[in-house]
């Protein structure tokens, strides 16, 4: 019997060395395996209380609430307050695909991430300084300096989510990303509420802000989350590809999308999906100026748009985990339709808006659930290897249509906001339809290679 034995675990072994070896060597579609990661549990837990105190510091800056709130507060026109959006995304959009290389090929992604962090601390404490300093007395100057720092932090963010979302891949397996991205948001929504609802109170009033403490805070919320990058545990790995020049890494993404056929049917549901950020800094204005609403009901909302995050990512974590991004994707892009339609009703009914206008900030909260789980989505479709230079194209897909930002803001301005969110609306929808021609992954065997031009998929 042992002699018979003996024989059996090469021939058991071999054929997964075969399909480990054919993993690195195909080009894209390659589902990464589930087998644990070193020191996983570690990581697991530090990377979801950085998400916890990153999402608390984050409430403090809603970028469909108080950002916007403070550049108006500074006097600015309807086509500046678009800008905010379009340099949200190029931020998140152009630097990561200029520097997916350099994190690709770099042994310890943490130090990509540690670095981000930090800097994301540094520039939010100079926007905290415009009130430290007093040049808030000059709105004109001041408004030109928040726009610039704003841009320099989300270029941090950018290039921080393309680093965290590598470092996830080769730190997290499949199966367990939907469960971090659960857990971290219902601590760090719970966390940011409790917070909101005990201090923004009493930073903002009935006809200003304190907006120093509010930034300030928030800082600080930063700075700890830097502070706990540092504590990741990472093994180096060695990915290789010689530098390009500039112009060969927009060839790149361009080539990723016109080789990839459901890659590219996913960039397109998620530059559609996007464009329900073109609305962001309007929200809150609207509800201010058609429904007669102050300053003190920012508090609700951005209590409110943390709660719908922690509701949806309770929803959707689960289902990924389960069924697969795919399917989380097509329930996410269908509900983020309800929050322009619901909004556009809301304005039209002043009494029934001024006690419900709320429900559009839950919707809204699914905003970063949603984009978390394209990345996841896209992270389940790309070979390790080339899980940078597939998220750094994502996220490039998703800036585009905020390019005509601030043309959205001068529409507002000229025809209202009515007609722009309904043609948002109809936008988003064709989005979700255009989610059931995405691939499953998960159909298919671990290490069986899905061909990236097959559109019979």
């Amino acid at each position: 019997m042992k002699q018979r034995r003996k024989p059996r675990g090469p021939e058991k072994k071999e054929p997964s060395r075969a399909a480990d070896q054919s993993v690195d060597e195909k080009p894209t579609g390659i589902l990464a395996g589930d087998e644990a990661r070193p020191a996983e549990m570690r990581n697991f837990v530090i990377l979801v209380i950085y998400q916890a105190l990153m999402r608390t510091g984050w409430i403090f800056k809603t970028e469909s609430v108080i950002m916007p709130a403070v550049l108006e507060s500074l006097a600015a026109s309807p086509w500046m307050m678009g800008c905010l959006p379009l340099l949200n995304r190029f931020g998140q959009s152009i630097p990561p695909l200029l520097v997916a290389r350099r994190i690709k090929v770099t042994p310890f992604k943490s130090r990509a991430f540690i670095g981000t962090t930090t800097s994301m601390t540094l520039m939010f404490a100079g926007i905290t300084s415009l009130w430290l300093l007093h040049l808030d007395k000059l709105p004109h100057l001041a408004a030109w300096i928040y726009l610039l720092l704003y841009g320099l932090f989300f270029t941090a963010i950018g290039i921080n989510q393309l680093a965290y979302n590598t470092l996830q891949g080769k730190l997290i397996r499949p199966t367990r990303r939907g469960r971090l991205l659960m857990i971290a948001d219902v601590i760090g929504v719970t966390s940011a509420v409790a917070c909101a609802v005990m201090l923004l109170p009493r930073w903002l009033h009935e006809g200003a802000a304190d907006f120093e403490w509010i930034f300030g805070f928030s800082t600080a919320l930063f700075g700890a989350a830097s502070l706990m990058a540092w504590q990741i545990v990472e093994l180096p790995d060695n990915h290789d590809e010689p530098p390009k020049p500039l112009r060969r890494l927009f060839e790149g993404a361009w080539r990723t999308l016109k080789e990839d056929a459901n890659f590219r049917r996913l960039a397109i549901v998620s530059a559609l999906f996007t464009t329900s950020l073109l609305l962001f800094p309007f929200y809150q204005s609207v509800a201010r100026n058609k429904l007669g609403l102050g300053f003190p009901m920012l508090v609700w909302w951005v209590v409110a748009q943390n709660c719908g995050t922690g509701l949806f990512s309770v929803l959707t974590g689960p289902i990924a985990d389960r069924f697969g991004n795919r399917r989380a994707l097509s329930i996410v892009t269908l509900l983020i339709c309800a929050a322009p339609l619901v909004a556009a009703i809301l304005i039209s009914q002043t009494e029934l808006g001024k006690n419900s206008f709320s429900l559009v900030f839950v919707l809204i909260g699914l905003t970063p659930v949603a984009q978390k789980t394209f990345n996841n989505y896209t992270l389940e479709i790309a070979p390790p290897s080339e899980h940078p230079r597939y998220l750094s194209t994502q996220n490039l897909c998703m800036a585009a249509p905020l390019f005509l930002s601030p043309l959205a803001g001068y529409l507002v301005g000229v025809v209202g906001f009515y007609t722009v969110s309904l043609c948002i609306t109809g936008l988003l929808f064709l989005g979700w339809l255009l989610s059931f021609t995405l691939v499953e992954p998960r159909h298919h065997q671990p290490g069986a290679y899905v061909a990236p031009g097959d559109d019979s998929l």
